[in-house]
């Protein structure tokens, strides 16, 4: 195993930027969850290639409430969910979609509904989970306890919406739903949880009227997020889930193929990752799995599978284990490497063929139990924001990682919760994790400028070089 190398040093941009300014800037929207195609890819030019020594310019900050969910950019606004407490009542209280001018943070519209937290887990009563989903003219939200909306952007009238537990039977996750929904098409997809086939389901984005169902649901749902991709010549519709890892046709529901691959706890976190004909994906206690996409048909077969994550004395989760145990940091694969952040904020280097580890390292988030950061690729180099509120630049290679900077945006405000007393109580807090402040919300990367928030604001900053 080699060791990783890691140096923390500035840009040399001298003839990066002058590449740069020979060719026509380019500003993009971030209309959803990890951005266009749901690739956590920022494709834009004109982008700063290190901070400047005074910290990023804030152009507008703006009060919120708690939440999970990241915002979503589109069309000159910012949409993002919240939650308000009930005064004296955290389990009880209101849910919220806000739009904002991108330009000014000046809120134009709300949109809000009661709900109760009280089947959720208490350390975790913060707020909505799900990234909203923006197509068009119309914006669609799904809120931690099964409620679904369609809303008009400009206005926030809504267009249809279901409450998913008493139409469906919902089974919601003891952590909240959390997957946002994905438009394709004239459909827009939603994780549902229905029993007794209902996991997934797709509705007319249009009128709400159902157009297929697939799956069992025997247990929770999950918490990733559903992926198209393209591969055996057919778009395949990846879903995620406790039980394992399924392929579905995006327009019907239709089975492609299905692995075995149970999440533990129900935690399917971290997002699926297609690269060539990998597909990966990474969970806390059940490690790795890697398949190999056939090429010619809507098929694939088990390259490898990682070991489970082994039980100490006193129920305490191993933390050395040898491969990679994701929690919420969708991992990388690049070329025949996986890169990714473990079970307790190790960064560590993996073979794809093999899932053998070759490196591992810290220093890019939390060394405690769920540590976990954001990767968001941008040319050759990655943007990691971790759970401190820092982005940090990174280059990624076989031999381990380069920082290459490293900047403050957010203050973490919220509790990590694991394990934690409830509130007001005199319970003792396990593993030393609750009283842990972090900031899980992902950021949107729009129009050279980064949109981020936390359980008390959001704000934007500039990283259009032509502002410093």
């Amino acid at each position: 195993m080699q060791s990783a190398r890691r140096a923390v040093g500035a840009l040399l941009t001298t003839v990066m930027a002058a590449g740069t300014l020979a060719l026509p800037l380019s500003a993009k929207d971030w209309p959803q969850w990890r951005g266009a195609e749901r690739l956590g890819l920022w494709t834009e030019t004109g982008v700063l290639e290190e901070f400047p020594d005074e910290g990023l310019t804030v152009t507008w900050r703006v009060p919120i409430n708690g939440g999970y969910s990241g915002p979503a950019v589109a069309d000159g606004r910012v949409f993002v969910l919240d939650y308000v407490e009930t005064e004296a009542r955290v389990m009880n209280g209101t849910e919220r979609l806000l739009a904002l001018s991108e330009e000014t943070g000046e809120v134009l519209w709300t949109h809000e509904w009661a709900t109760t937290y009280r089947m959720l887990m208490f350390t975790y009563a913060t707020g909505p989970r799900a990234t909203p989903t923006v197509d068009g003219d119309r914006v669609y939200v799904t809120g931690s306890t099964g409620r679904i909306f369609c809303l008009d952007a400009e206005t926030g009238d809504v267009v249809w919406d279901k409450d998913t537990v008493s139409e469906y039977d919902t089974n919601i996750p003891i952590w909240g739903t959390s997957s946002a929904p994905l438009v394709d098409g004239e459909r827009v997809i939603f994780l549902v949880g229905g029993e007794p086939d209902a996991l997934v389901m797709a509705f007319d984005k249009h009128t709400g009227e159902e157009v297929w169902r697939a799956l069992e649901s025997r247990t929770e749902m999950g918490y990733t997020q559903p992926l198209i991709i393209e591969a055996g010549g057919a778009r395949q519709l990846i879903i995620w889930h406790p039980r394992g890892l399924s392929s579905l046709n995006p327009e019907t529901g239709e089975l492609y193929w299905e692995e075995e691959f149970t999440g533990r706890a129900n935690m399917t976190v971290a997002d699926a990752v297609k690269s060539g004909s990998y597909l990966f994906v990474s969970g806390f206690y059940s490690g790795s799995l890697m398949m190999r996409l056939d090429l010619d048909r809507p098929a694939a077969t088990t390259l490898w599978k990682g070991e489970n994550n082994r039980l100490l004395e006193n129920g305490i989760e191993v933390a050395e284990t040898s491969g990679l145990h994701s929690v919420m940091t969708t991992p990388l694969v690049v070329g025949d490497h996986i890169y990714g952040i473990g079970s307790h904020g190790q960064v560590r280097g993996l073979l794809a063929e093999t899932g053998e580890r070759v490196w591992e390292a810290e220093g890019l988030t939390t060394r405690n139990r769920w540590g976990s950061a954001y990767f968001i690729k941008h040319e050759d180099r990655h943007f990691v924001y971790n759970e401190n509120g820092d982005l940090i630049i990174v280059r990624f290679s076989p031999d381990g990682y380069v920082e290459l900077d490293r900047t403050h945006l957010l203050n973490p405000t919220s509790r990590s919760g694991y394990g934690g007393a409830r509130p007001g109580s005199r319970g003792r807090a396990r593993h030393g994790q609750s009283d842990r402040l972090v900031v899980w919300a992902h950021p949107a990367f729009a129009n050279r400028h980064i949109v981020l928030r936390n359980d008390e604001e959001i704000i934007r900053v500039s990283m259009d070089a032509a502002d410093y």
